[in-house]
């Protein structure tokens, strides 16, 4: 599938901000099974630096600078990727049982073991408690294949918890997610890596997009005219395999990639620091459409 996505945010100020620096994670990135065709960045007013580098992560970020007297800052990035469903998920009855693959990310013999074994550690806003331990063994009985666990554990989140825009802010725990069971993407997101980290297995957050309109007859996904956030989970001899517990399902052609790491702070799509500016007001718009 060929998708055109359009992100703008925009930053009104009450009174002129004498200098803006941000760091922007929205270009897709390309992996074997998203390709990108090509990704315009537009800045208003122009910055007086702007510098694109890569992460640790391999995600493309630009960082730049804004400094002279301005009163709106507006970011819009349009992006043109094909998606593609090349990648064969492996039969989730036949995948390693997890104490397996706990021990094998623990030995890290493999380089792909040892790439992946950083994922299974805490990281700044994914904690790993006996509350997270406790949630995620219920999808983990001894001798459960990995991903027969990691898609019971996206399902029980899909039904137990309710999307809530208004229940969470990006300060919000992990522990007070999983008690207040409310919050959207991000945090459902983080609540199954830390779960997953709980026990051991490899798990990293990934930023992106849904189509905006299914396909006719298909349901409209949640999280659609918004950046999106979902889990890969390392399933060892087969790789990243990824899971949206959001939707309830394996991400397919409709998921678009843009940036992954160890947790939302990792890839935030605008952030950033401004001197002056007195009040401000922000607005997001996200599209996705798919190109014929």
């Amino acid at each position: 599938m060929k998708y055109r996505i359009l992100h703008k945010t925009a930053y009104r100020y009450s009174e002129p901000a004498s200098l803006s620096q941000n760091e922007l994670f929205l270009h897709p990135r390309e992996t074997g099974t998203q390709q990108v065709m090509q990704s315009r960045l537009t800045i208003v007013p122009e910055p007086q630096y702007l510098h694109q580098r890569t992460d640790y992560f391999g995600n493309i970020a630009h960082v730049f600078m804004v400094q002279q007297p301005h009163d709106e800052l507006a970011m819009s990035t349009v992006s043109m990727v094909e998606t593609s469903s090349l990648t064969v998920t492996p039969a989730a009855a036949e995948t390693p049982p997890w104490e397996t693959v706990a021990r094998r990310l623990a030995a890290h013999e493999s380089p792909a073991e040892l790439a992946a074994n950083q994922f299974v550690f805490v990281s700044p806003l994914v904690t790993v408690s006996p509350e997270a331990m406790n949630y995620g063994r219920i999808s983990f009985p001894p001798g459960t294949p990995i991903l027969v666990g990691g898609l019971d554990l996206v399902r029980r989140i899909f039904t137990e918890f309710t999307y809530d825009k208004s229940a969470t802010t990006v300060d919000t725990a992990v522990d007070q997610v999983l008690v207040d069971r409310k919050g959207v993407c991000q945090d459902f997101a983080h609540v199954a890596i830390s779960c997953l980290r709980a026990l051991g297995l490899a798990a990293r957050y990934v930023s992106g997009y849904l189509e905006t309109s299914p396909p006719p007859g298909k349901p409209r996904l949640i999280g659609a005219d918004a950046s999106h956030a979902w889990i890969s989970l390392f399933v060892p001899d087969t790789g990243w395999v990824d899971l949206d517990p959001t939707n309830n399902r394996i991400a397919g052609e409709s998921h678009i990639t843009v940036a992954w790491g160890r947790d939302y702070g990792d890839v935030t799509p605008v952030k950033g620091v401004v001197m002056g500016g007195g009040v401000h007001t922000l607005s997001v718009t996200v599209d996705v459409a798919a190109q014929s």
